[in-house]
């Protein structure tokens, strides 16, 4: 943790401190405006993920606009957002180890959990934990529906698995988790489509399964910032799962927009100075490799196409530029993340900005929650 904050409430933009995680409100707040606009009227719900920003002051400014409750992929994550008021969270993960177990149903007892499962041992742990608790917890079925990670095999494995946690009491068979994460990022709009297409396809046929155990399917969430609108579309699919939507980043930025794609804008910028004018076609910049993720790829220099991003070490970035003139020591930028979600986890703050001047800091409370 740094001993100093890069800015306070009141600063202007030019006196923010850097490298600093910053965020245009005003974008955000259209972005989440425009994700609760997408569902009205629609029998679809929203749970977004808040693994992408790990802030309580998010979370909560997104159940005020209708969200049902959040998605967590880690139990101390979760911790954070029950202690901060959220009611209702779903660790979209397989839960083990005897630790992690107690700590799960604990969370029980103070907000309603969800977790999920892909294999019968795992819900005998979680049944035997949630007795010796006496608590109540939803379980999802994860069914592989392309991303080649977790999950079963849809149809009859699926129904397999939601016939053993149906039996299984004090588990409740909430219904399928079902997202297809390397969608999201498939650049043109006619591969995302055709992808969700065929994961709907195994979804329903999943459903079907299901329900022909006489096991009612009450809930089938999924879907990401890349393609909720194919999975709000689908008529199988009753829960969304985006999270990116607040923030975006490069890596969303770079996907091919179809005519019926939602568009959110770029909110979250890591804001940067030019340290080093070593040659004239090459700066460094103070924001590197602990200052911006970059397993999705470089960020890049928000506004300023003629300005190249080109590598990161621990804590320098390089940036090449055709115009000796262009930039000059102690000159600011502002970087688009290559990802959000890593990136937020390097800051313990977000510096919120409202125009071009710090309106708050919210606290990344979630910040290294990996347990």
């Amino acid at each position: 943790m740094s001993p100093w904050k890069a800015a306070e409430p009141g600063d202007r933009l030019e006196a923010v401190d850097t490298p600093a995680l910053v965020l245009d409100l005003d974008a955000f707040e259209r972005n989440l405006q425009r994700m609760a606009d997408s569902l009205k009227g629609r029998q679809v719900r929203l749970r977004p993920h808040a693994k992408c920003h790990k802030t309580p002051e998010i979370a909560l400014r997104q159940i005020a606009l209708g969200a049902v409750g959040i998605c967590c992929q880690k139990v101390s994550e979760a911790a954070v957002f029950v202690a901060a008021g959220v009611g209702d969270v779903l660790v979209t993960n397989q839960v083990m180890g005897a630790t992690k177990l107690r700590r799960l149903m604990e969370l029980a007892r103070r907000a309603r959990m969800g977790v999920l499962v892909d294999h019968p041992l795992q819900v005998q742990a979680l049944a035997a934990a949630a007795r010796a608790h006496s608590v109540t917890l939803d379980v999802y079925v994860e069914v592989d529906v392309g991303a080649q990670r977790c999950g079963v095999a849809p149809g009859a494995e699926a129904a397999q698995l939601a016939r053993q946690v149906a039996a299984s009491p004090p588990l409740r068979f909430a219904g399928l988790q079902c997202y297809h994460g390397p969608a999201q990022h498939l650049r043109t709009p006619q591969e995302r489509a055709l992808a969700i297409g065929n994961a709907v396809e195994q979804v329903r046929l999943s459903r079907e399964a299901i329900e022909g155990c006489a096991i009612a399917v009450e809930r089938i969430t999924g879907a990401g910032t890349g393609t909720f609108w194919h999975e709000r579309d689908s008529g199988v699919y009753n829960e969304l799962q985006a999270g990116s939507y607040v923030f975006m980043d490069r890596d969303y930025g770079d996907n091919q927009h179809g005519d019926g794609d939602i568009v959110f804008e770029h909110a979250l910028f890591v804001r940067t100075t030019v340290m080093s004018r070593s040659t004239a076609e090459r700066a460094v910049v103070d924001a590197g490799l602990k200052a911006s993720s970059v397993d999705s790829g470089l960020p890049t220099v928000w506004k300023r196409p003629e300005l190249r991003y080109a590598k990161a070490a621990d804590e320098h970035g390089v940036i090449m530029t055709p115009d000796a003139a262009a930039l000059s020591l102690g000159d600011a930028l502002l970087l688009v993340p290559g990802h959000c979600d890593p990136t937020v986890n390097l800051y313990d703050e977000l510096v919120c900005l409202r125009g071009d001047r710090v309106e708050a800091l919210w606290p990344i409370a979630a910040r290294g929650a990996l347990l």
